[in-house]
Protein backbone atom coordinates (compact mmCIF):
# COMPACT_ATOMS: atom_id res chain seq x y z
CA UNK A 1 0.00 0.00 0.00
CA UNK A 2 1.29 3.41 -0.95
CA UNK A 3 1.44 6.08 1.72
CA UNK A 4 0.55 9.59 0.63
CA UNK A 5 2.15 12.49 2.54
CA UNK A 6 -0.37 13.78 5.09
CA UNK A 7 0.74 17.41 4.74
CA UNK A 8 -0.48 17.51 1.12
CA UNK A 9 -3.93 17.93 -0.46
CA UNK A 10 -4.98 15.91 -3.50
CA UNK A 11 -7.42 16.23 -6.40
CA UNK A 12 -9.31 13.67 -8.48
CA UNK A 13 -6.88 14.15 -11.38
CA UNK A 14 -4.04 12.89 -9.12
CA UNK A 15 -2.27 16.22 -8.59
CA UNK A 16 -1.04 17.12 -5.11
CA UNK A 17 -0.78 20.54 -3.47
CA UNK A 18 1.60 21.67 -0.75
CA UNK A 19 0.49 24.99 0.74
CA UNK A 20 3.37 27.38 1.45
CA UNK A 21 1.93 30.66 2.75
CA UNK A 22 -0.13 32.20 -0.07
CA UNK A 23 1.35 29.82 -2.63
CA UNK A 24 0.62 26.25 -3.67
CA UNK A 25 3.30 23.89 -4.94
CA UNK A 26 1.80 21.36 -7.38
CA UNK A 27 2.96 17.97 -8.62
CA UNK A 28 1.50 14.56 -9.42
CA UNK A 29 0.97 11.78 -6.90
CA UNK A 30 3.00 8.62 -6.57
CA UNK A 31 -0.07 6.74 -7.83
CA UNK A 32 -0.16 8.89 -10.98
CA UNK A 33 3.54 8.51 -11.77
CA UNK A 34 3.24 4.75 -11.19
CA UNK A 35 0.28 4.54 -13.61
CA UNK A 36 2.15 6.58 -16.23
CA UNK A 37 5.35 4.59 -16.12
CA UNK A 38 8.69 6.15 -17.04
CA UNK A 39 8.23 9.90 -17.55
CA UNK A 40 10.21 11.18 -20.55
CA UNK A 41 8.90 14.75 -21.06
CA UNK A 42 6.91 17.44 -19.25
CA UNK A 43 5.38 20.53 -20.86
CA UNK A 44 4.80 23.19 -18.20
CA UNK A 45 3.49 26.77 -18.36
CA UNK A 46 5.65 29.88 -17.95
CA UNK A 47 6.10 32.10 -14.91
CA UNK A 48 3.35 34.73 -14.98
CA UNK A 49 0.81 32.50 -16.77
CA UNK A 50 -2.64 32.14 -15.20
CA UNK A 51 -4.03 28.71 -14.35
CA UNK A 52 -7.66 27.89 -13.60
CA UNK A 53 -8.73 25.13 -11.20
CA UNK A 54 -9.92 22.09 -13.11
CA UNK A 55 -8.35 23.21 -16.40
CA UNK A 56 -5.16 21.91 -17.99
CA UNK A 57 -1.84 23.60 -17.28
CA UNK A 58 0.45 21.27 -19.21
CA UNK A 59 1.20 17.77 -20.38
CA UNK A 60 3.25 14.86 -19.13
CA UNK A 61 4.59 12.25 -21.50
CA UNK A 62 5.69 8.77 -20.52
CA UNK A 63 6.82 5.77 -22.49
CA UNK A 64 3.18 4.59 -22.28
CA UNK A 65 1.11 7.72 -22.99
CA UNK A 66 0.63 11.48 -23.00
CA UNK A 67 -1.59 12.87 -20.24
CA UNK A 68 -2.85 16.33 -19.43
CA UNK A 69 -2.01 18.01 -16.14
CA UNK A 70 -4.88 19.76 -14.34
CA UNK A 71 -4.58 22.75 -12.03
CA UNK A 72 -5.98 21.95 -8.57
CA UNK A 73 -6.28 25.70 -7.79
CA UNK A 74 -6.54 28.95 -9.74
CA UNK A 75 -3.80 31.56 -9.69
CA UNK A 76 -0.65 32.93 -11.27
CA UNK A 77 2.46 30.81 -11.89
CA UNK A 78 5.21 32.04 -9.53
CA UNK A 79 7.80 29.39 -10.32
CA UNK A 80 8.30 26.42 -12.64
CA UNK A 81 10.56 23.44 -11.92
CA UNK A 82 12.91 23.94 -14.90
CA UNK A 83 14.99 20.94 -13.78
CA UNK A 84 12.26 18.66 -15.13
CA UNK A 85 13.16 19.76 -18.67
CA UNK A 86 16.43 17.86 -18.50
CA UNK A 87 15.49 15.27 -15.85
CA UNK A 88 11.75 14.47 -16.18
CA UNK A 89 12.35 11.06 -14.59
CA UNK A 90 12.64 12.88 -11.23
CA UNK A 91 8.82 12.75 -11.23
CA UNK A 92 9.08 8.95 -11.00
CA UNK A 93 11.82 8.79 -8.39
CA UNK A 94 10.79 11.73 -6.19
CA UNK A 95 7.21 12.86 -6.98
CA UNK A 96 6.70 14.80 -3.72
CA UNK A 97 9.95 16.76 -3.49
CA UNK A 98 12.25 17.04 -6.52
CA UNK A 99 9.40 16.19 -8.89
CA UNK A 100 7.24 19.23 -8.08
CA UNK A 101 6.04 21.03 -11.22
CA UNK A 102 4.69 24.52 -10.55
CA UNK A 103 4.27 27.01 -7.73
CA UNK A 104 1.06 29.07 -7.95
CA UNK A 105 -0.14 32.12 -6.03
CA UNK A 106 -3.54 30.94 -4.78
CA UNK A 107 -6.26 33.30 -6.04
CA UNK A 108 -9.05 31.73 -3.94
CA UNK A 109 -7.89 29.91 -0.79
CA UNK A 110 -11.33 28.29 -0.41
CA UNK A 111 -10.45 26.09 -3.42
CA UNK A 112 -8.00 24.28 -1.15
CA UNK A 113 -10.94 23.16 1.01
CA UNK A 114 -12.35 21.21 -1.95
CA UNK A 115 -9.22 19.05 -2.21
CA UNK A 116 -8.86 15.65 -0.55
CA UNK A 117 -6.80 14.81 2.50
CA UNK A 118 -4.18 12.05 2.17
CA UNK A 119 -6.59 9.62 3.83
CA UNK A 120 -9.45 10.54 1.46
CA UNK A 121 -7.13 10.33 -1.54
CA UNK A 122 -5.92 6.89 -0.49
CA UNK A 123 -9.56 5.71 -0.40
CA UNK A 124 -10.22 7.37 -3.77
CA UNK A 125 -7.25 5.58 -5.34
CA UNK A 126 -8.25 2.26 -3.78
CA UNK A 127 -11.68 2.58 -5.39
CA UNK A 128 -10.14 3.45 -8.77
CA UNK A 129 -7.75 0.49 -8.79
Amino acid sequence: MTVYPADLKYDKEHEWVRVEGDAAVVGISDFAQDQLGEVVYVDLPSVGDEVVAGETFGEIESVKSVSELYAPVSGTILEVNDDLGSTPETINSDPYAGGWMIKVSVADPSQLDALMSAEDYESFVANEA
